[in-house]
């Protein structure tokens, strides 16, 4: 299954990202149905699967169903598509694409739908340790660093929610390290955020700016460490 599952993946990579340019795309956005570019674009996607598949034909109703569907939801986004949706139409475009081949996979190779990883341990612990510094430390940290107001740390002088995501993405590196013993890549990573925070320390006037961030920064590894010691131990002592 996933040897197949692979094949029309790449197949799907091949057509929409290695051999589609600019140039493509922009002609399908403004001629849409009348672009000569989404026919050759299909092509690609055609010859990718066929190559990719051994020339077997066995497998031509599933070429064909791709082929066919991938066209439509391709017409559609052309039509739907404004300067406001691209980047949320781009998303559903390739989730849209992405479940076909899912589809066309199971189709061919068969699969049965099971829960049994939720009944041990180790993914659960896994699951809830993400969870953890994902979601829940998100609103734990905006709780606490919600004690204190910057005029440095205005929404207008920043990227919206970025800081949201960065913690997330840290927390997430984070603990991938204790869980794969790595904690000299922690220190790197410490030293990677104070690099790259520098220039607005430097530039505060007074220290609350420094004191803030270097709160936030050590409370977000601190959960981060905490967690992935939490499942360590669950995994010695499961």
């Amino acid at each position: 299954m996933i040897l197949f599952g692979l094949k029309l993946l790449i197949a799907h990579i091949l057509g929409d990202f290695v051999f589609q340019s600019n140039k493509w795309v922009k002609s399908k956005q403004e001629n849409k149905i009348r672009s000569k570019f989404l026919y050759v674009h299909l092509a690609i996607h055609a010859i990718a699967l066929i190559v990719l598949l051994g020339f077997d034909f066995n497998y031509w109703v599933g070429i064909v169903a791709i082929l066919i569907t991938h066209g439509i939801v391709d017409v559609l986004k052309m039509y739907f598509e404004t300067k406001k949706n691209t980047r949320s139409l781009f998303i559903i475009d390739q989730l849209v694409h992405l479940l076909i081949l899912l589809i066309v996979t199971l189709s061919y190779t068969g699969f049965e739908l099971n829960f049994e990883f939720l009944n041990t341990s180790k993914n659960l612990f896994l699951l809830f340790s993400i969870l953890n510094v994902t979601f829940v430390s998100s609103v734990f940290m905006k709780v606490i660093m919600g004690k204190w107001k910057l005029e440095e740390n205005s929404p207008n002088k920043s990227l919206k929610q970025a800081g949201k995501y960065i913690g997330i993405l840290e927390r997430l590196f984070v603990l991938c390290f204790v869980i794969l013993n790595q904690w000299g890549a922690i220190g790197f990573l410490l030293t990677a955020k104070s690099v790259f925070r520098f220039g607005d320390l430097s530039k505060s006037k007074d220290r609350k700016l420094t004191e803030y961030v270097l709160i936030g920064t050590l409370l977000s590894f601190a959960i981060a460490i905490s967690t992935g010691l939490l499942y360590l131990w669950g995994m010695k002592n499961s």
